[in-house]
């Protein structure tokens, strides 16, 4: 029989402790996220910027700032902001697709070639290294690197050998297609490293035993990749999926900075982060920041931003493991039914 001493120290809990060494990063958190963000959500809900900070007395809009951004209003101001926003968001979707799927594709081929034991390649490590590196570099710098080469200026890179070669200089800027090529290669080139690495983990963790069975079988590359690779790594792609979604949809420094002229964002690099930017901070609005457009607009990207994420988590889903989660839901709710109705007929 334990003595009073050790059932004492059995009963002792260290749990708050774990609390304690836990709150300095939820105090944080909810500091500079969670407040933040309910305060967006109530300043969308206003008009006058300076007011939303207690300047004076608040203009309640309700929900006219939502109403103005989805589908425009009586005046000129109203319809100008809906149309820069749809057009704002209509960017957004065409340079995060256009970097997401090159990203994807080249990540995948490279994680692929590095995981293959048959394949000795020489200078991995070096090779591996060389592609992480763009991704540590920080947005300004590579906006910058890229505007010296790539850019409206006469004396950019590319024009100088364009007129080496006899051709006239491009302005690059003002062409939606070469600036938004632009941009997404740029955002192509910074994140597929990143992306890379992640695959290379998802491939290295599978059972190698499976590959080993594969080529006993005589299975090709092709079918290695189609049968056994991708299905297994379904779930790091879903990941993958889902963080370049959210960080695609913010899509701010390289839109906001490929510019020659200061101030010279071009319409058809505008993305919604952008468009906040500007109705918050500078544009026509410096002098009368309007903080109720700026709140909305966040607030329906975040709106957007989770339902796309929850709808990709959902459909990509094991369904076999759901429908086996829910059948045993309902046998232990069925279980528990029982068990009440029998304990309630021993009492009678």
């Amino acid at each position: 029989m334990a003595s009073t001493a050790q059932s004492r120290i059995k009963s002792i809990s260290y749990a708050k402790y774990g609390y304690m060494f836990i709150a300095p990063f939820f105090i944080v958190y909810a500091f500079f996220q969670i407040w933040p963000l309910i305060n967006t959500f109530i300043l969308s809900f206003f008009g006058n910027g300076d007011a939303a900070f207690g300047a004076e007395a608040q203009e309640f809009m309700a929900l006219d700032n939502y109403k103005t951004l989805l589908f425009g209003g009586d005046d000129r101001r109203s319809n100008a902001l809906h149309d820069t926003f749809v057009q704002s968001f209509i960017n957004t979707v065409i340079l995060w697709v256009g970097n997401f799927i090159p990203q994807i594709a080249l990540s995948l081929l490279l994680a692929v070639w590095f995981t293959d034991s048959k394949l000795h390649i020489p200078g991995q490590g070096a090779f591996k290294v060389i592609m992480y590196l763009p991704n540590i570099i920080t947005a300004v710098s590579v906006a910058a690197l890229f505007m010296r080469f790539i850019s409206n200026s006469q004396t950019s890179a590319a024009n100088i050998i364009l007129q080496n070669m006899g051709n006239e200089a491009i302005k690059f800027e003002n062409d939606p297609a070469w600036s938004r090529g632009i941009v997404m290669f740029i955002q192509t080139w910074m994140w597929f490293g990143n992306t890379m690495i992640m695959m290379m983990s998802g491939i290295l963790g599978i059972n190698p035993s499976l590959f080993e069975a594969a080529n006993i079988d005589g299975a090709s590359s092709g079918q290695v990749l189609g049968k056994i690779t991708l299905p297994l790594l379904k779930p790091m792609v879903v990941y993958t999926l889902i963080t370049s979604m959210i960080g695609g949809l913010q899509m701010f420094d390289i839109p906001f900075l490929y510019h020659t002229a200061a101030g010279d964002i071009k319409d058809h690099l505008r993305t919604v982060a952008v468009f906040i930017y500007e109705q918050f901070r500078v544009g026509n609005n410096v002098h009368s920041p309007q903080y109720g457009v700026a709140g909305a607009a966040s607030i329906m990207l975040f709106f957007v931003t989770a339902i796309l994420g929850i709808f990709v988590f959902r459909m990509n889903r094991d369904q076999d493991e759901a429908r086996k989660k829910a059948e045993r839901k309902a046998l232990v709710k069925e279980y528990k039914k029982q068990q009440k109705l029998a304990k309630k007929g021993g009492l009678e």
